[in-house]
């Protein structure tokens, strides 16, 4: 069964229906730009679009960067204000007329990463970490997602800790690959000062190059590139979804066998 994945971000809102039992795009990944302002009314109009272009009539999983809980908004670091407080599941549900399932945008990445992607079969702590227009995090224990753990805002010498370390301030204040490693690299340090990680997985636009800081850092656990690049987002919504219940009972087995094969593998 397939289920429409859909991927919020700042600057662009993603989507492409998801085999959920592999975890592959069945189409190519359509993209139009976030609109701005990103109020809820415009974003959910930008959603149906893309349900109209892929002619999808069933359930949808979606990746929304703010802490979401049961399917209500109640942060908005990177997106309007005006979402605070809105109920999403039943805005997107009543624009387009499918079911929705709502979760964070770096657990979505997260959950792909793990389910199909460099996390797969790996147990204890895991966490994953997208570096882009912020920091978002995804922690996993033994396989098993903690929601929200915005953990990109924790402080760095008294400031957000994605104000001095996410890959947009390496960009934007054109920080030397040495200098924006030394910054990451101590927040990573701290990650692991915390939550002692077994493994540490590297999302977002950074990753496409990470040759160029992972090899320095000197955080002391297991780091890895993530590998599904920028389809994480979407097929970890999809996939969220149908672990959260939103498909139906036939679509949960094939998660379910799937997860299996994964192990035997």
């Amino acid at each position: 069964m397939d289920i429409l994945g859909v991927d919020v971000g700042g600057t662009g809102i993603k989507a492409a229906p998801v085999d959920i039992a592999t975890g592959q795009l069945r189409t190519e990944r359509i993209r139009l730009l976030t609109p701005r302002p990103a109020t809820p009314d415009a974003v959910a109009g930008t959603i149906a679009e893309l349900v109209t272009h892929f002619q999808h009539t069933g359930p949808i999983g979606c990746g929304f960067p703010a802490v979401i809980r049961w399917g209500q908004v109640f942060t908005a670091a990177n997106i309007d204000k005006s979402w605070i407080g809105t109920d999403a599941q039943h805005l997107f549900e009543r624009t387009t007329g499918c079911p929705f399932q709502i979760l964070n945008d770096a657990d979505a990445a997260g959950l792909a990463e793990m389910r199909v992607g460099a996390g797969k079969g790996r147990m204890g702590t895991v966490l994953v970490v997208t570096l882009g227009t912020g920091i978002g995090t995804a922690l996993f224990v033994d396989g098993n997602l903690v929601p929200n753990t915005e953990l990109g805002h924790i402080e760095i010498k008294g400031r957000d800790a994605e104000t001095w370390a996410a890959e947009s301030v390496r960009e934007q204040k054109r920080l030397t690959w040495k200098k924006w490693t030394r910054r990451l690299d101590r927040y990573l340090r701290a990650m692991h000062a915390y939550l002692w990680p077994e493994l540490i997985i590297i999302g977002g636009g950074a990753s496409k190059r990470h040759d160029r800081f992972i090899p320095n850092l000197t955080v002391d656990t297991e780091v890895v590139p993530a590998q599904l690049r920028n389809e994480a987002g979407i097929i970890g919504a999809a996939l969220g979804g149908a672990e959260r219940g939103l498909s139906s009972s036939g679509a949960t087995a094939a998660l379910q066998l799937a997860d299996a094969a994964g192990s035997q593998g």
